[in-house]
């Protein structure tokens, strides 16, 4: 983290690898906003909101973010995500005005690093923004991977080298950016494996690290388990950090005393996020793939 901190002023940007949806036709809003757990109907226009579908059991099926503009819903998505959410999508639309179009292929993502900022990028606008870069339009949001807000920035593959020559600072590593965020406790569910989990297990509630529910917005796949987890406040099991030297795989098993209690996040410079029973107290000792590790819990955010 040293490496990265000291290059922070220059600034630094990380392509991330991803996968995207346009979802367009006069009823997109309603319809996203239906499927998923926040609320995109109270976003502004252009709006970003992070979000989660679920199944019926309100797993973790998917995570995006969706970007609310005025002709369409984006919905950026980790690596190779885009397809099932489709197929999902598809399925539920019945007299919906609506279509579902994957452009993964024709676009492309690179994160900016808090302290720098792309040019057009207005620090005091709104948490998506459109403007001209590089002679090319690109889409850009607001979006903390690294403890701190930075700016996600999506523009054309064909345009990309353009585009990359004009951001500011020095091309950075997938691999630092995830060691800056488990660091700070910010999970990628995707990446670290926590698909199939309920949101408040993993760092999705309201006071988490990574805030993607509305409990107010009404129905969608899975929200009588959010209501009932919300109205109960039961679950077993919460995002907290290990610190431990590795390197061991995303959805590694986390053992204490030798029960199964959890499971790592992919390890990343010193260690992981992980989804853990929350009888473990803060500085417990684990192991992980045969190592030991040690937990320490992540503050709730306000």
């Amino acid at each position: 983290m040293r490496r990265a901190a000291s290059r922070t002023l220059g600034g630094m940007w990380t392509r991330i690898p991803s996968s995207s949806l346009r979802v367009t036709g006069a009823d997109r809003v309603d319809f996203v906003h239906g499927q998923m757990t926040n609320n995109l109907r109270a976003a502004p226009t252009p709006g970003l909101v992070p979000c989660a579908f679920l199944n019926v059991r309100g797993q973790i099926e998917q995570f995006a973010r969706a970007y609310r503009r005025e002709q369409d819903v984006y919905l950026h998505l980790d690596a190779g995500q885009a397809g099932a959410l489709a197929a999902r999508l598809r399925r539920y639309i019945i007299f919906d005005q609506v279509e579902v179009q994957d452009v993964t292929d024709e676009l492309r993502t690179v994160h900016v690093w808090p302290g720098a900022v792309p040019s057009g990028w207005q620090a005091d606008g709104g948490d998506a923004q459109t403007f001209s870069l590089a002679g090319s339009t690109v889409l850009a949001g607001r979006v903390n991977r690294a403890g701190a807000a930075g700016v996600d920035l999506h523009y054309l593959a064909r345009h990309g080298d353009a585009v990359l020559a004009a951001l500011p600072g020095t091309e950075v590593a997938l691999a630092e950016l995830d060691a800056a965020r488990v660091q700070a406790g910010i999970p990628d569910i995707t990446r670290d494996a926590l698909t199939g989990t309920l949101p408040q297990e993993v760092g999705l509630d309201l006071t988490g690290p990574l805030p993607s529910i509305s409990y107010r917005k009404g129905c969608y796949v899975g929200q009588e388990i959010m209501a009932r987890l919300e109205a109960r406040g039961n679950a077993r099991y919460h995002l907290v950090r290990l610190t431990g030297a590795g390197p061991w795989e995303a959805g590694a098993e986390i053992t204490a005393d030798g029960k199964v209690v959890g499971q790592a996040g992919l390890h990343a410079g010193s260690g992981s996020v992980a989804r853990l029973r929350k009888e473990l107290a803060d500085g417990a000792g684990v192991q992980v793939a045969g190592q030991t590790a040690t937990v320490t819990l992540i503050t709730a955010h306000a």
